[in-house]
């Protein structure tokens, strides 16, 4: 059975229970991106708490095998199991507590990752039941707002005492810290980049990265290529990747947001040895 008809098939059984509002099939079966190693994501909103038994009873009905199940933490529920050959990821959530969320994202400009990852979900998400309910969702996130693409880029483009310190830990090979590094610094150039497309992040470790990039139409020339050469290369040839593709970075800001001044986030950004030197 494909995964989308699978959801289906369980969205079903979550939507005998009269508490459910809506229901959505969220991340990579949604967007077309699912491979053999895919589960399925299914997001459900409640018109009052979830208890226990309205969270195992579809686990039962599929024959089903907790992997996880969770309390309440972070303002929803969720439970990981197995059914029908696939992995479930269930997440709960007051239907007003995703309206909250949504709204702090839309409305309050919002850089929280966990929060725009339910922004994501709705806008790229399919509605498996309640589409009207749901359609007021997709209607809240269906313009990416101004005021949030300009908080991601600037809080994203301030790189860190450690990224000025880069060179000290070449000279040390200090290899485990300068590839923390990396990471860290292409989760602000992605962060970035989701912002400059006017794209909600839909993982916070950005999960499916070259798809994310293969869908946007603001980048730098060969980004997925030169940022998994950031890791593959010599670490030191890995550092003069990565500062190339900051510059790239930086110029797509400035061409784009002409209005957004950075230089003052550029000039921090640069290795301390240098910072000293041009004092």
């Amino acid at each position: 059975m494909e995964l989308n008809d699978l959801a289906v098939k369980i969205a079903d059984v979550y939507n005998s229970n009269p508490k459910v509002d809506y229901i959505w099939l969220g991340g990579s079966v949604s967007r077309g991106w699912e491979d053999c190693f895919s589960d399925i994501e299914l997001f459900l909103c409640w018109r009052e708490e979830p208890s226990d038994e309205d969270r195992l009873f579809p686990i039962q009905e599929v024959q089903g095998e907790i992997i996880d199940f969770h309390d309440y933490e972070d303002e929803e529920w969720s439970e990981t199991y197995h059914a029908l050959g696939v992995k479930m990821e269930i997440s709960h959530f007051l239907t007003r507590t995703a309206d909250s969320v949504l709204g702090d994202v839309v409305d309050r400009s919002s850089t929280d990752l966990e929060k725009q990852c339910l922004a994501a979900a709705v806008f790229n998400g399919k509605c498996l039941a309640g589409e009207s309910a749901f359609q007021r969702l997709i209607e809240k996130v269906s313009v990416y707002p101004e005021s949030l693409k300009l908080a991601m880029i600037t809080e994203n483009l301030e790189l860190g005492s450690r990224w000025r310190n880069r060179y000290a830990l070449v000279e040390r090979q200090d290899w485990l810290l300068l590839h923390q590094i990396f990471v860290n610094v292409q989760k602000n150039v992605m962060s970035v980049l989701f912002a400059l497309n006017e794209t909600y992040v839909h993982h916070p470790g950005f999960k499916w990265q070259r798809q994310s990039l293969g869908e946007m139409n603001s980048k730098p020339s060969l980004a997925a290529e030169r940022m998994g050469n950031v890791f593959l290369q010599d670490p030191k040839q890995g550092l003069v990747i990565l500062e190339e593709l900051l510059k790239d970075v930086y110029q797509l800001v400035k061409d784009e947001c002409p209005h957004l001044s950075i230089d003052h986030l550029i000039q921090a950004n640069q290795s301390a040895r240098l910072q000293q030197k041009n004092r």
